[in-house]
């Protein structure tokens, strides 16, 4: 309970919670202690928090850009409808103009989504101005200038501690990774439940991609712009060993179904390696412990006393079944052994960059640095590209612009305390997707009536303004670092502080709890309804584009190996690049399938062959990856022919379920005695191998280096390529149903 709590007020979502609230105390106090009024304070406050939802991680030329976007369009669109207020004939237009317009900036990606938000609050918070001391210029103008200080002020902070900022990033991204790992760990031994855990894997995967993007712009940009320090360099190598270690773990792909039938007799051969996972999972949460500086770096662990008793079960395995039936089993534990300790290899080595034991003279730089960031891409043709009910943002604008518009006039119809609260709801309630929106809904509903009865309690023990001050303070502070993380408690605390900041300003404080909460229902209630109704973004419509990109994407990736796998040495930065492009294209569309799963069931179309759509590239990506990583590093000798004809069958196989996709398939076909008689060298040759080593066997030799690579690579290579050839075959046959 401590440690979390610690933690809580480690993290960089409560720094910046705080930075939020002093950056509106501050203009407050100065407005009061010097000016004699408050209203010129708040309006800078009011400044301050509409920039805060850009202050996001990332590099700060981004975020410096994002908030100065902001500020500019927060000032145009405060002056804008503080100047037609009052004459409805022109206000109502201008809405429409303005909410659509401005939610159809989302198009340009996720920054700029977030600028949007800031306008669209500001939107519904110039009609809480009712001043009759600053005219709308001059609280236009004090908001402008709260967002200038907003700026400065986090821009400082940023800088001077721009350490805490990476490792907070560095410590998610290793629990993160280190839950992975785990739940890998059960997939080798829990078969009735592997269908849960591969959502928890496909959740897992896309908040490590996420998680990955933001760091390889933080830090590559930083070493673009100030130079490869011997710091830079230890970072860059950290983020590398982590990378590599998800890597690894993805590459490792296994056939469960032959796992199974393999190890039905022998189950506590695999539970020795659940084990060792479940221990290299531990040693990064240790990790992420003395990140954190909860820990001491400890030199201690188990790994040699684990790898000890895998060779032993191995060995166990291997005489108990007996050759050549244990052959297969055996080398896909030898195989498995030789996957975790090249883990623990890794790991080893981020130990020894934390103690600072690594050479930064000897760690390179990441080849192409500037190519690995994903470009923010502002083309204003994507305006004109996207203007159509066919893009998910253009019908969310349109739904947000009639939602917020109906619920402006059942405020101004209704006599409401603050009728703009019911249109603020349905901003940050409503999102493109319906399962945001209806999580959302749920959490917003929830969470004001958690806040609202807390409230109510605290006004009948006290009427005590200090109270209410130091509470509104306070909850503030913990609304706003747990909106991102826990939507339902940050609802909860900041109602909390709506209450008791009109607490201290109006004696009617029971009717500002009871008006909250109405106007929460009904926000939330239209945000939901419209949802569902108006042009609704059901992600069946949509989920097959996000299949064709992964699919481009992988084929993309199998070239790239088939090229390296022929070409040898060095791994080019074209290969690494298309690495990326599937992991990313593979954590967007898990991320669109969770979204789709979250929908109605009367909505969600063919979801069984959806699930199994997603299990299949995934597996696929596992497999191509486990490929690659082995080409790259190991000892592999010439490409065979028959490789060669496995690709050409396997991307054939990728186009196709594209071209299906696309609704342009051809009757184009390949010979598929091709395969037949690629499969059959293989299989020739690995049984020539295998003879000959059963021979070595009888006669007491030890097993040499090279009939050691080749049975490995023969085996390897071979059952890659058929299970590859196998998936795509699949894809095609489950995309047709769809």
């Amino acid at each position: 309970m401590i440690n979390n709590l610690l933690r809580y007020f480690k993290s960089t979502h409560f720094t910046k919670a705080f930075l939020v609230a002093l950056a509106m105390a501050i203009p407050v106090f100065i407005s009061i202690y010097f000016f004699d009024r408050v209203d010129i304070g708040f309006s800078m406050a009011l400044g301050a928090i509409l920039c805060a939802p850009s202050d996001v991680a990332g590099s700060l030329k981004h975020k410096f850009y994002g908030i100065l976007a902001s500020i500019v369009l927060t000032f145009v669109i405060t002056l804008v409808v503080g100047y037609f207020s009052s004459n409805l004939i022109i206000l109502i237009p201008l809405i429409i103009v303005l909410v659509f317009s401005v939610a159809y900036i989302s198009v340009f990606g996720f920054r700029a989504s977030l600028v949007s938000l800031s306008g669209l609050l500001s939107l519904v918070l110039a009609f809480a101005h009712t001043s009759t001391e600053t005219s709308s210029l001059e609280h236009s103008l004090y908001i402008a200038l709260g967002g200038i200080w907003f700026l400065i002020l986090t821009t400082l902070v940023q800088i001077a501690f721009s350490k805490v900022e990476v490792d907070f990033l560095y410590v998610q991204l290793i629990e993160k990774t280190s839950e992975f790992i785990r739940v890998r760990g059960k997939l080798l031994v829990n078969e009735k439940n592997r269908p849960a855990l591969f959502d928890q894997i496909f959740i897992l995967q896309t908040e490590i991609n996420e998680l990955h993007e933001t760091i390889r712009e933080v830090i590559l940009e930083r070493r673009m712009s100030s130079g490869f320090s011997n710091r830079s360099r230890r970072r860059q190598l950290f983020f590398s060993k982590i990378m590599e270690i998800y890597e690894l773990a993805i590459s490792n792909t296994i056939d469960y179904e032959k796992l199974d039938a393999w190890f039905k007799e022998h189950p506590e051969e695999i539970n020795e390696f659940k084990i060792l996972l479940f221990e290299i999972s531990d040693r990064l949460n240790h990790i992420s412990k003395v990140i954190r500086k909860e820990e001491k770096l400890n030199f201690q662990n188990n790994f040699k006393i684990l790898l000890n008793n895998l060779n032993n079960h191995i060995e166990h395995y291997k005489i108990s079944v007996g050759l050549p039936e244990s052959r297969e089993g055996t080398i896909f534990l030898l195989n498995y052994k030789t996957y975790l300790e090249k883990q623990i290899n890794n790991l080893n080595d981020m130990v020894r960059i934390l103690n600072n034991y690594s050479k930064n003279d000897k760690i390179g730089g990441i080849k192409d640095a500037e190519q690995f960031i994903t470009p923010q891409d502002y083309d204003l043709k994507k305006l004109k590209a996207n203007f159509s009910f066919k893009s998910a943002i253009f019908r969310h604008s349109l739904r947000l612009t009639v939602t917020m518009l109906i619920g402006f006039i059942i405020g101004h119809t209704i006599e409401m305390q603050q009728p703009y609260w019911i249109i603020l709801t349905i901003v940050v309630i409503m999102r493109p997707s319906y399962s945001l929106t209806k999580e959302r809904t749920k959490n917003r509903v929830v969470g004001t009536l958690m806040g609202a009865t807390v409230g109510v309690g605290i006004v009948f023990l006290t009427q005590s303004t200090v109270v209410y001050g130091i509470i509104a303070a306070v909850s503030l502070i913990i609304g706003f670092s747990l909106v991102k993380q826990n939507y339902r408690n940050g609802a909860a605390f900041i109602t909390l502080y709506v209450i008791f900041m009109y607490a201290l300003i109006t004696p009617n404080i029971l009717d500002v709890i009871k008006f909250r909460v109405i106007d929460t229902l009904i926000g939330s209630s239209l945000a939901y309804v419209a949802n569902f109704l108006l042009w609704p973004a059901w992600e069946s419509k949509s989920i097959k584009e996000y299949f064709a990109h992964t699919i481009d994407a992988l084929s993309l990736f199998l070239k790239e190996v088939d090229q390296l796998y022929h070409k040898k040495g060095e791994t080019p930065t074209s290969y690494s690049l298309a690495r990326k492009e599937a992991f990313l294209e593979i954590g967007n569309l898990n991320a669109a399938y969770q979204r789709f799963a979250q929908e109605p069931k009367s909505k969600q179309a063919h979801g069984a062959e959806v699930y199994d759509l997603t299990t299949i590239l995934n597996t696929f990506l596992s497999s191509l990856s486990s490929l690659g990583m082995y080409i790259r590093t190991n000892e592999t000798g010439e490409a065979p022919k028959h490789f060669e004809i496995y690709v050409k069958h396997i991307n054939f196989n990728l186009l196709k379920a594209v071209a299906i996709l696309n609704d342009v398939e051809s009757g184009h076909t390949l010979a598929s005695e091709e395969i037949k008689q690629a499969t059959e060298k293989y299989d020739s040759y690995f049984n020539e191998l295998a003879k000959k080593r059963d021979k070595e066997i009888e006669a007491g030799l030890p097993i040499t280096k090279d009939m050691r690579i080749k049975l490995h690579e023969t085996q390897l290579v071979s059952e890659q390529v058929k299970w590859l050839l196998n998936l795509s075959e699949n894809l095609v046959k489950k995309i047709k149903k769809i």
